[in-house]
């Protein structure tokens, strides 16, 4: 058989390969050029944090390190100077919202989970504004579990079973109620309302049995898929204690789907090929099946059957005038017919071997053709990121040709293998995952394997290039206390997984990490399937071959600037006008500038933190002030739907129940010394039910409305003030503002404690707050009100309840005066230091019991030329398994992951 002369076998820059192929090569050359255009003009940046923890629990604290990358190579980005990062719940609504900066690629910030947080599946949502051109499918999202041991009593388990009523599907759920210890709540009553989509579709009542059992069943009559679903219970555990809590509902049939991937594209009468199938469940996970693949005279072909997440392969040799179809039994013992794509009557068919036996440092490539088709001209082309690795010209012979490549030609990734015709049409592609010994070789060292509670450790790192020579990098650690914080590795969310795998294909990927735990053959061949089932569009062949590029919305954001158009009220240019952009945070400053000729200005190379309060006024050249001004405000990005939903827990507290118990005693250590993130200050909070809450999204410690006053957003939302603390004065009862800062008449030195959204913040934060974004505020000024804040509602508290999803403006300023605006624009956030006891220092208070779950976070490891780093910290006062994991990246984009144990007894 005729082997394919390798012309390239390098990822090189394909103005440099070319010198090498001939110039009557013209569709490789082209593709390769187009490569190279798209590219060089539209750089690919990836976004990859590292947490300190797999979940949370609400009052804990969320650490993470931002790693940026940009190009093929993995290189630390200097396109992009500002990450945004967004905590978005199962609502698909953005509770947290920050913007770190970026310095050569590296960022760090954390989210504060306060205790009036709702317990739930959530999002960590990470993005730089030039990877909005590419779409949130590439954005760094990951659904992260929070749960609620300090005040929560009841914790459920959920299964769901499938039926038929009249032809109508119908969802059986039984719902197990217990308390943390496991107890069942039995004989309790229960009132639920089902809401598949957000609307209404159930509701109902029951009593638990002896063992906490409640069983509900419901028919789902939308005639749409179900994007969203819950099941909202109530639970009467005493007489004057009602519990709720939201069951997800993430599949509302048995129903799975089979899809069949030919492996290069298509089935082609007379040849053989590999064909994957993938069986996907109604809650995106992936489904056993078994079956036959029979023809349309009911013969059996092959019989098939799911190797690894309802994938698996056949071969099958499709004959001409002939139909296929698959004759499937599912794992309830049901069973369904699904058709096999048809066959073409003439193609090609690429066909990969990337894990020979006997020879797993090559990948073996067969293109065979129709008969039709036996002596045609080939072009056969892989690339990596848009870089070129392998290019090869040749004809047919026999209609068949097959050729070996060194796997150590490609760096590890995804490579994508295109055929193209003799006029450079694609006409066949196939992915293939190349995983190679080529990352950054991390190394964790302790002095010993066994240290005692609240025992000093020493770590040493050391970090080396795939050729063992030393090297420096930056790295981030996390020491977590295992015994604590179990966590299945395959579910892990890695620095390996996340930019050689989820960033570059489309899709929810389940268990990403189980491809990199191991570096078996079984392994290889579960990820192969994975390339064969899993979409891949980073860019479509047709519209780069066309020179057919979308022009970039979004412009990479190097550092914060303000900008904007001055014009006339008939919407004339003014030229030459002065614009002045002022605050008086932190000290007044003031900037200058002037309108071009089409009355654009801009303020660049800023940098100022987060909710900073600008005043921009703009006169003519002539200081006329009649003028409007327009920022150039770029739009919040939308919340799509979570790709990932299938990772949402169906029974969290389960999941997450090593965590919740000590997480619980944790919490009650810090309420008793007064430390932590916590704005309940009391031994002990009962929340007692009420028939009807007079505010929706109230975070009101004493229950929504339970206030001396409230105003909600109808009664200011058209008072026109810049500044709501103008507008409020007089309309508090009590309440007197002086500098913007309010003051309680019963306490008229003290200033009011002002909480946003269940977050305690400073008192002048206020005044910063656009009054279209508040849904409502609720004063407390009796001691009745404000007792549960303890030492911090002393002076009084003043809530602000934020407007939810399409209720907040998209107004990022306010115009109150011609020529005169205030902006609230998103500054940088400051991320704060992980705090870890010294307990070598006389000051450290060890009468408090130290039950930290993470350890020790570390997110600005940097080794030296010798490629080694140290560092300490002292073991927290629990005996169990430390789990240390060490990630981190190297000049040259070597990425690597490291994990050490030790034991605490």
């Amino acid at each position: 058989m005729k082997k394919i002369p390798l012309l390239v076998l390098a990822c090189i820059v394909s103005v440099i390969l070319f010198g090498f192929i001939k110039a009557d090569d013209d569709p490789i050359k082209k593709a390769a050029a187009q490569l190279e255009k798209w590219v060089n003009e539209y750089p690919q940046e990836k976004v990859y944090l590292h947490f300190d923890k797999p979940y949370y629990a609400v009052g804990d604290d969320m650490w993470f390190k931002a790693y940026v990358t940009v190009g093929p190579r993995h290189q630390l980005s200097a396109l992009s100077g500002a990450l945004n990062v967004e905590l978005i719940d199962d609502k698909d609504s953005v509770k947290q919202s920050i913007k770190i900066p970026l310095s050569a690629g590296l960022g760090q910030g954390d989210f504060a989970l306060s205790d009036t947080l709702a317990a739930g599946s959530y999002r960590i949502r990470a993005y730089t504004n030039w990877m909005r051109n590419a779409g949130p499918d590439y954005f760094f999202d990951k659904t992260i579990q929070i749960g609620n041991a300090a005040k929560n009593t009841v914790y459920t388990k959920t299964s769901y079973t499938y039926t038929t009523q009249n032809g109508k599907p119908v969802i059986n759920v039984l719902v197990n109620y217990a308390d943390l210890d496991g107890k069942p709540y039995a004989n309790k009553e229960v009132n639920y309302r089902v809401q598949l989509n957000n609307k209404d579709v159930s509701r109902g009542k029951g009593i638990t049995d002896s063992k906490g059992d409640l069983p509900i069943a419901f028919i789902n009559p939308l005639q749409v898929p179900v994007k969203q679903g819950a099941i909202t219970t109530k639970i009467k555990v005493e007489e004057k204690l009602t519990v709720t809590s939201v069951l997800p509902i993430r599949a509302v049939s048995a129903k799975v789907n089979v899809q069949f991937f030919p492996e290069s594209g298509n089935l082609v009468n007379g040849l053989p090929s590999k064909v994957a199938f993938k069986a996907v469940g109604d809650d995106g996970l992936g489904k056993p099946i078994s079956g036959v693949v029979l023809d349309n005279d009911n013969q059996e072909v092959t019989k098939i059957a799911t190797q690894h997440l309802g994938m698996g392969t056949f071969i099958l040799v499709p004959e001409a005038g002939k139909t296929y179809h698959a004759q499937l039994t599912y794992e309830d013992g049901s069973q369904g017919s699904v058709a096999l794509p048809k066959a073409l009557d003439q193609g090609y068919v690429l066909v990969i071997n990337n894990n020979i036996i006997n020879d797993p440092d090559h990948i073996a490539i067969r293109i065979i053709a129709s008969p039709a088709l036996a002596d045609s001209e080939i072009n056969l082309m892989a690339q990596y990121g848009g870089s070129v690795c392998f290019a090869a010209k040749n004809k047919l012979t026999n209609g068949a040709i097959a050729a070996k490549i060194p796997k150590d030609r490609f760096p590890s990734g995804i490579v994508q293998f295109t055929l193209f015709s003799a006029a450079g049409e694609a006409i066949n592609e196939r992915l293939v995952f190349v995983n190679r010994a080529d990352g950054l070789k991390l190394a964790v060292k302790t002095g010993q394997q066994t240290y005692a509670p609240r025992e000093k450790v020493k770590l040493e790192l050391t970090a080396n290039s795939p050729d063992d020579k030393p090297v420096e990098a930056s790295m981030s650690a996390a020491v977590v206390d295992e015994t604590k914080v179990p966590v299945d590795e395959s579910d892990e969310t890695t620095i390996l997984s996340s930019m050689l795998l989820s960033s570059d294909i489309k899709g929810y990927i389940e268990k990403p990490n189980y491809y990199f735990t191991s570096n078996d053959k079984q392994t290889h061949d579960d990820l192969d399937l994975l390339m064969l089932t899993q979409g891949y569009r980073r860019f479509e062949w047709k519209q780069l071959m066309s020179d057919t590029f979308t022009p970039p919305v979004y412009e990479p954001e190097k550092t914060l600037q303000v900008s904007g158009r001055v014009h006339t009220s008939n919407n004339k240019p003014v030229a030459n006008g002065k614009v002045t952009l002022f605050t008086t945070a932190g000290g007044v400053f003031i900037l200058d500038t002037l309108t071009d000729a089409n009355g654009h200005f801009a303020f660049k190379n800023l940098a100022f933190k987060d909710s900073i309060r600008f005043i921009i006024q703009a006169r003519t050249a002539k200081n006329k002030k009649d003028v409007d001004i327009d920022l150039d405000n770029v739009g919040r990005q939308q919340v799509t739907t979570n790709v990932n939903a299938p990772d949402i827990a169906m029974n969290m507290n389960n999941t997450m129940l090593p965590y919740l118990q000590s997480s619980k005693l944790f919490y009650q250590q810090q309420i008793k010394y007064g430390v932590g993130n916590h704005n309940i200050m009391l031994k002990e909070v009962t929340i007692t039910e009420k028939r009807k809450p007079v505010l929706e999204n109230s975070s009101n410690l004493n229950g929504p409305g339970n206030a001396d006053q409230v105003l909600k957003s109808d009664q200011f939302a058209n008072m026109g003030c810049a500044d709501i603390t103008i507008c409020l004065q007089g309309r508090l009862l009590g309440v007197v503002f002086r500098g913007g800062i309010p003051y309680s008449t019963r306490s008229p030195n003290n200033p009011m404690q002002v909480v946003v959204d269940g977050v305690s913040v400073s008192a002048d934060y206020l005044s910063m707050i656009s009054p279209y974004d508040i849904g409502s505020i609720e004063v407390l000024r009796s001691i009745g009100n404000t007792a549960i804040y303890g030492a911090q509602g002393g002076a009084g508290v003043i809530i602000v309840n934020t407007k939810r999803g399409n209720e907040v403006s998209d107004n990022g300023y306010q115009r109150y005066t011609p020529g005169l605006i205030r902006y609230s624009p998103k500054g940088y956030y400051r991320a704060r230091t992980f705090y870890s006891p010294q307990y070598d220092d006389p000051k450290t208070n060890t009468a408090l019991a130290d039950m930290r779950s993470t350890i020790y976070w570390n997110p600005e490891i940097i080794t030296g030329k010798d490629g080694k780093a140290a560092i300490e910290f002292f073991n927290a006062g629990s005996k169990g398994t430390y789990r240390v994991v060490v990630e981190g990246i190297d000049n040259d984009g070597h990425i690597g992951r490291h994990i050490y144990r030790y034991k605490v007894e």
